[in-house]
């Protein structure tokens, strides 16, 4: 099954208040896509750091100008997903893609599995793994939008899955 890998970027972190998505971007070998989320009413009242603007840069005033509405983001992500396996690095991911899908009246979400679930099923070391997340950092050094995120967690899987007669980690991701 091909992997698709896929991030979030959000108002606040939860331990700093009630958080909602305002970026997601996947990565795969189809390409990479980005949304900026258009705040919804569910949302009214909730939680934005000045933290969490810091570190992905996305100001509430970029949110109000760019911003998609949940729907169309909802509609555009699934189709961009398809059938692959989405996976992130962080288990907050599936809060927000939750959120996401209730905003947009989804019946149902996206299921969002952990990167550590893959390392399981390939049984890779810890030195797979430095030198995965080492050769990702030197390709995408700059991180902390949603698309970058996704392009280095991309890159990391590509270099972490068992690769037969010495794929690239294209080929690899497409499987």
């Amino acid at each position: 099954m091909s992997i698709i890998a896929i991030d979030f970027e959000a108002s606040c972190l939860p331990r700093h208040g009630r958080s909602y998505p305002i970026e997601v971007g996947v990565s795969s070998i189809h390409g990479t896509r980005n949304w900026i989320i258009a705040p919804h009413p569910l949302w009214d009242g909730w939680d934005w750091t000045a933290q969490a603007e810091a570190l992905h840069g996305i100001s509430r005033a970029k949110v109000a100008r760019e911003g998609l509405p949940a729907a169309q983001v909802w509609s555009e992500l699934v189709a961009a997903i398809g059938p692959m396996r989405p996976v992130a690095d962080s288990r907050i991911d599936q809060y927000w893609m939750d959120l996401l899908a209730q905003a947009a009246g989804a019946q149902t979400s996206l299921t969002i599995d952990h990167v550590a679930t893959l390392m399981d099923e390939w049984r890779v070391d810890e030195s797979m793994i430095a030198q995965a997340v080492a050769t990702a950092d030197r390709a995408y050094p700059f991180r902390h939008r949603a698309a970058a995120d996704a392009r280095w967690l991309a890159a990391v899987i590509g270099g972490l899955r068992p690769a037969p007669s010495g794929m690239a980690m294209e080929r690899e991701l497409a499987e």
